[in-house]
């Protein structure tokens, strides 16, 4: 048993799926997993372990910010063995051309945190996903049917900014979209030898003013769901 997860070793399987939003790893638990048990619900944080077509596969919630989704990778890699780690989360678009439910796969994870610059003293680290993972769910989203997106995001501490045009200067060079946890991930799963991919889906455009309902965001991102799945 860790500090923020109340489960014991074997509890969790090596595939774990991690939503920012508990009430997402239960709407996943319940519609795709066969013989779900809640294994954690400290802080209101829920996890599950189940298996999808024969496979095991865990699904938590790390809530928001890199901080919260820190302490549950940390500890679902060194207490309890996760090897593949994949966010299955909302983004923000800061391309015009990307619309509401588009799904992205997130190849690189640009941040405007100190979290990095504390870790390697100054220095730059560039926070990727892991390439098989990434090849995999994208040939999957190809049998699939489902397009996907595959660029660079960019992974902020801040939610509420008070300059209007933030986001056009990392437009600019690409980044299609922004959230709150990738880049963390990325960087704890480097450093622990494990593998970690982000699968998003774009829950509101910064660009237009447009955004979905917390109900939408919830239960609304089956695709993101399955291309997760298939990793299992």
């Amino acid at each position: 048993m860790s500090v923020h997860i109340r489960a014991e070793r074997g509890d969790v399987a090596e595939t774990v799926l991690l939503p920012g939003d508990p009430l997402r790893a239960k709407y996943v638990a319940d519609t795709y997993l066969q013989d779900a048990r809640l294994f954690n619900e400290v802080r209101g944080m829920l996890g599950y372990t189940g298996t999808w077509k024969g496979a095991p596969v865990s699904v938590m919630g790390t809530g928001m910010g890199m901080p919260s989704h820190s302490i549950y990778v940390h500890e679902l890699i060194h207490d309890f063995g996760a090897k593949r780690l994949v966010r299955i989360g909302s983004c923000g678009a800061i391309h015009a051309e990307l619309q509401l439910r588009d799904v992205l796969l997130a190849m690189s994870a640009c941040f405007d945190s100190n979290l990095n610059q504390q870790r390697f003293g100054g220095m730059g680290f560039a926070p990727t996903a892991d390439y098989a993972l990434l090849s995999s769910v994208y040939t999957a989203a190809e049998a699939m049917g489902i397009p996907v997106r595959v660029g660079s995001i960019l992974s902020s501490d801040e939610f509420y900014s008070e300059d209007p045009d933030w986001w056009r200067l990392w437009s600019s060079y690409g980044v299609l979209a922004v959230e709150m946890e990738s880049a963390a991930l990325y960087t704890l799963a480097a450093r622990a030898g494990v593998q970690a991919l982000s699968v998003l889906t774009v829950s509101d455009s910064i660009v237009r003013g447009e955004a979905l309902s917390s109900e939408e965001r919830e239960r609304g991102f089956s695709e993101m769901a399955e291309l997760a799945l298939s990793l299992a």
